[in-house]
């Protein structure tokens, strides 16, 4: 099955993949007018400034979902992974995936606002990818193909994050707790188990609350300890940052001519840690109340900064700076060892670098603190999978009539849901990873074909707000002012005033 399941993994991560995640983002970035850099302002005004209904939920509440669901095991075990098998270059790329991630983030998140609906029984917002793949086309003669391919997402989208990705969260977890204090896997896997199904039983809301909560508070005080470690070791600023870029572009000799697997992994990494592309994050962006798709565009389009650019690279420094890292080539750990670092070789690469590298400084600290931010991360990113999940089942559930077969299949899926979590505790490392990739690399796949066809509705959007941003306004949403068919709830809620 293992062999099977890489097999597969090497088909779906094929350079073909890496290619049209840079390029796509390349292309966005020019579309848009390098809106990633050029609107930060506007991004960081909504994060503060938007307001959450009965039926939708804040922008923040809405960033910390999306965050919840990017900040996770990829964040720590991820960057850890890309630098043992791409080297210290693979962090450049990430890097790069974050910054042209921005603009294809932006573009996603925004065709989920602007193609979103109401749940009918819970009256909450719903939308992401298989609603905004059915509804662009709907009036034209593709109409019947692009309802296949949004039934193929959502059925992708729903495997992946109902089983594959949590079971990638919940193994994390479980090798930091049994590095740090020596706690059984078959435990750790009870305790998330249970945690987990007395959350998502309170549906979004409680999802939405205990994300703006936690997100905040773990990611700062994550950083906090990095900058700790920057502080500590001032002194390797400079040499930090001059490795990463050298070995980049392939011009350091300890890891020359590992520029092809630094790009590779880099950009894999980076797209399973910040999603951008992979139509996770519009599922949480469509949730959010504002008064045009645009705002949530753009706070969805900073969440890939906040992931990437602040914590993987608070990563990145604690291993790199104290020297907690081996390089291994051919792409596992069971190829010749190019870099030895200072690190203790018996321990695994993941979670282990980071607790080494904290403990260097501040002995017994490590363990203990990783442990905590890979179970906060973890835990949190389960809810955001969960959440995506029962977007996608909620997507089908519109064409079931009776309601209580409809409640039913949701709570299917949280026993789905739990089921990941508790299997992946115990499941092999490369196995839970691979796992993941599949997931992450099948509706990365779909999704980013899906919106390069479907992006023409996100740019008009981007142009009328800011048309009605610098005529002093502000920006409300009029589809069918500006030829955009099928945005129903926006339809309905102009003529509702």
């Amino acid at each position: 099955m293992e062999t099977v399941i890489e097999t597969l993994n090497g088909i779906i991560w094929s350079p073909a993949l890496v290619f049209l995640c840079l390029a796509v983002g390349v292309f966005f970035t020019l579309a848009t007018g390098f809106l990633q850099i050029r609107c930060i302002p506007d991004m960081v005004s909504q994060i503060v400034g938007g307001k959450k209904s009965e039926s939708g939920v804040s922008s923040f509440q809405s960033l910390m979902i999306s965050l919840a669901g990017r900040v996770g095991v990829g964040n720590i075990a991820g960057v850890a992974t890309a630098i043992a098998f791409g080297g210290p270059g693979a962090v450049f790329w990430m890097w790069m995936v974050a910054l042209l991630g921005s603009a294809t983030s932006f573009v996603e998140c925004t065709l989920a606002q602007i193609y979103k609906e109401k749940d009918k029984d819970t009256g909450e917002y719903r939308g992401g990818p298989a609603y905004y793949i059915e509804k662009a086309f709907k009036h034209t003669a593709a109409a019947p193909f692009m309802l296949v391919y949004a039934i193929v997402f959502a059925v992708s989208m729903i495997l992946a994050t109902s089983y594959f990705l949590p079971g990638i969260q919940a193994n994390g977890v479980a090798a930091a707790m049994k590095n740090a204090w020596g706690v059984d896997f078959y435990i750790t896997a009870a305790v998330l188990g249970v945690t987990l199904a007395v959350i998502i039983i309170g549906g979004i809301k409680r999802i939405a609350s205990f994300a703006a909560l936690i997100v905040p508070f773990m990611a700062v005080l994550y950083i906090i300890a990095s900058v700790v470690v920057m502080i500590v070791n001032y002194d390797r600023i400079d040499d930090v940052f001059s490795l990463i870029f050298r070995s980049a572009f392939d011009k350091e000799a300890a890891f020359s001519g590992m520029l092809g697997v630094a790009i590779m992994w880099g950009v894999k990494r980076g797209i399973y840690s910040n999603e951008a592309g992979q139509g996770t994050g519009p599922q949480s962006a469509a949730a959010a109340e504002v008064s045009h798709p645009a705002k949530q565009g753009f706070v969805q389009a900073f969440a890939v900064y906040i992931d990437t650019l602040f914590v993987c690279s608070a990563t990145a420094f604690i291993i790199i700076s104290t020297d907690m890292y081996r390089v291994f080539q051919g792409e596992s750990e069971d190829g010749a060892v190019v870099y030895p670092g200072s690190i203790n070789p018996d321990v695994p690469v993941g979670p282990g670098f980071v607790q080494e590298g904290l403990n260097s400084f501040a002995a017994g600290l490590g363990p203990s603190f990783v442990a905590v931010a890979v179970a906060l991360f973890a835990f949190t990113t389960v809810l955001a999978y969960y959440y995506m999940a029962e977007t996608n089942v909620a997507y089908f559930n519109r064409w079931i009539p009776n309601r209580t077969a409809r409640r039913g299949i949701i709570w299917g899926l949280r026993v789905l849901v739990v089921v990941s979590v508790v299997v992946g505790a115990v499941t092999t490392p490369g196995t839970a990873w691979a796992l993941g990739d599949i997931g992450v690399g099948l509706t990365a796949w779909l999704n980013i074909i899906a919106i390069l066809f479907l992006q023409v509705p996100a740019h008009k959007a981007l142009w009328d707000y800011r048309k009605q941003k610098k005529a002093g306004r502000d920006p409300q949403f009029d589809p069918e002012a500006l030829g955009i068919k099928n945005a129903d709830f926006w339809v309905e809620r102009k003529e509702q005033g």
